[in-house]
């Protein structure tokens, strides 16, 4: 898998593991931490857009590949959106044509709900996976591409595939710079009782996913959802000032909030319809929200 060493990519590892897999993890640790990984598990220190890929393709024969690598932060892909789309696009193309030299069986990719969508109409509310894709950075953009990418190669090259377009996920190993890492930073801040600032108004709101939860929509996806994109998301959404709120009562902190500026390319609104998952995949969250915050606030207070 590709990112296995990042964020949610290490914990879909261990999933993996733990289902009996055999796990390779391809990384250029420019985000991602080599301490996430299981020891047993191998790391191969590589750019997906490197051609010597090859070489991880011919040693490790991947039945599967699962690609969570990507230049994942929206501002980034506002301000450079030729490695944006070198990253996300020349990169997932290096992978596909990869995948059908060594004739992976199914190659599972992941998308972004949160960005692709871009600003739906309220009425549209929770987005199902039929709505007009409209991504309002090139972040957004560049997942679009790599999706339909995917639909030419299992047309013409026949590598199949699952598309899992997440929402806002968090949980324990987040990076507080990582696109979406609004919890992160709260319980980082929160911990040491320092201020916290909130991006616009804090009225904007996303659909908050735990990352254990990533990892059975990605364990579903392995023998599922042949050909298809679903959206991994809980249907409940959340304002960024309910989730300081949320994270305040966990942390037991008292101070109130400052605001900064709206970052450019943020959606105000989203949360997705995962009906079409749990009826295809098998799949739905099952984490409660306060549930996961408890969990993700006790690793980031041990880590200060």
């Amino acid at each position: 898998m590709t990112g296995g060493a990042g964020f949610i990519g290490s914990h879909v590892a261990d999933g993996f593991r733990a289902q009996g897999h055999e796990v390779a993890v391809v990384d250029d640790l420019s985000a991602g931490n080599r301490a996430n990984l299981d020891p047993s598990i191998k790391l191969y220190e590589r750019d997906i857009r490197d051609e010597a890929l090859d070489q991880v393709f011919a040693e490790f024969r991947p039945d599967i590949v699962d690609h969570h690598a990507a230049q994942s932060n929206v501002p980034a892909s506002v301000h450079d959106p030729v490695h944006d789309a070198s990253v996300n696009v020349l990169g997932g193309l290096n992978l596909l044509r990869l995948a059908a030299r060594y004739e992976v069986k199914k190659f599972i990719y992941i998308s972004s709900g949160g960005a692709m969508y871009g600003e739906p109409d309220p009425n549209d509310l929770p987005v199902k996976e039929t709505a007009p894709v409209r991504p309002l950075s090139p972040y957004g953009a560049s997942k679009q591409a790599l999706e339909a990418w995917l639909g030419v190669y299992k047309r013409t090259f026949n590598v199949d595939y699952t598309i899992l377009r997440y929402a806002n996920i968090y949980g324990p190993r987040q990076g507080i710079r990582e696109e979406g890492a609004v919890v992160a930073v709260f319980a980082t801040r929160m911990a040491a009782d320092q201020p916290v600032t909130i991006d616009g108004t804090g009225q904007q709101t996303r659909d908050f996913v735990y990352v254990g939860d990533c990892v059975t929509a990605n364990v579903a996806a392995l023998e599922r959802g042949s050909g298809q994109a679903f959206n991994i998301g809980t249907g409940q959404e959340t304002s960024i000032f309910e989730m300081y709120e949320a994270m305040s009562e966990v942390a037991g902190y008292g101070q109130q909030p400052t605001y900064g500026p709206a970052r450019k390319g943020d959606v105000v609104r989203i949360v997705l319809d995962p009906s079409l998952a749990k009826r295809e995949l098998g799949w739905q969250a099952t984490m409660p929200l306060f549930d996961g915050l408890k969990k993700t606030y006790a690793f980031f207070r041990d880590q200060s």
